[in-house]
């Protein structure tokens, strides 16, 4: 007994010691409870220092950041950290731009993607004449006896590779069931060489005035 109680508070130091040594060994050395103290954020990625007059086209719209936080540090929020994709002095074509980060001091674990292949294209502006496309069947032996429209042609801006599918810019105009005067603002359309619309187009002005004459053809509802 007397071997125990001598140094008795030195040894339950040393004890106490050993034993947050061992923890901190076990413990913080061990992968799984490591991976407590990363963390995962998604944040959106932005073009930046585009030329005018270009557009950049990308699939990769977000990346996924890791990053190792110390102990007792509050997590970083998803809005302080900015994922940018730096094209200045780029022109048309086809780039692999690398991811940049800008966010506070942090260590960064992995970073994905880190580079984006993007499309750069010029924005055009072409002239185009406008055509009437009627739709639907015509009944009762109604006919187009005059039509017009204000203005003749519109601009479309877009990117040139889609400028280069407008096949045509149409306005659609329902056929009449019977006699009657249509005079309406319709929308224009750029379509394809299919007929289908193409998207993305801007068309100045946005609505033309479409005046159509639906009158009895000659000779309808005779017997013959």
């Amino acid at each position: 007994m007397q071997i125990i109680r001598k140094n008795f508070g030195l040894k339950i130091l040393a004890l106490a010691l050993a034993i947050v040594g061992w923890a901190y060994f076990r413990f913080a050395a061990n992968p799984i409870f490591a991976a407590h103290f990363d963390q995962q954020l998604s944040v959106p990625i932005t073009a930046a220092n585009l030329p005018v007059g270009f557009i950049a086209h990308f699939t990769d719209k977000e990346a996924v950041v890791t990053i190792a936080n110390a102990r007792g540090e509050p997590a970083i929020k998803p809005d302080e950290i900015k994922a940018v994709l730096d094209l200045s002095g780029k022109g048309a074509g086809i780039f692999n731009v690398p991811v940049q980060l800008v966010a506070p001091d942090v260590a960064v674990q992995s970073l994905s993607p880190a580079s984006v292949t993007l499309t750069i294209e010029r924005i055009e502006a072409r002239s185009y004449p406008l055509a009437i496309h009627y739709t639907g069947q015509p009944g009762g032996g109604i006919v187009v006896g005059s039509s017009s429209l204000a203005p003749q042609s519109v601009t479309v801006h877009g990117p040139s590779g889609l400028l280069t599918q407008v096949a045509a810019v149409r306005v659609d105009v329902p056929l009449a069931p019977s006699p009657s005067a249509l005079d309406a603002m319709v929308r224009p359309v750029p379509v394809d060489s299919t007929g289908q619309e193409i998207g993305d187009l801007q068309v100045a002005p946005d609505l033309v005035r479409v005046r159509v004459q639906f009158v009895k053809g000659t000779g309808a509802g005779q017997t013959p």
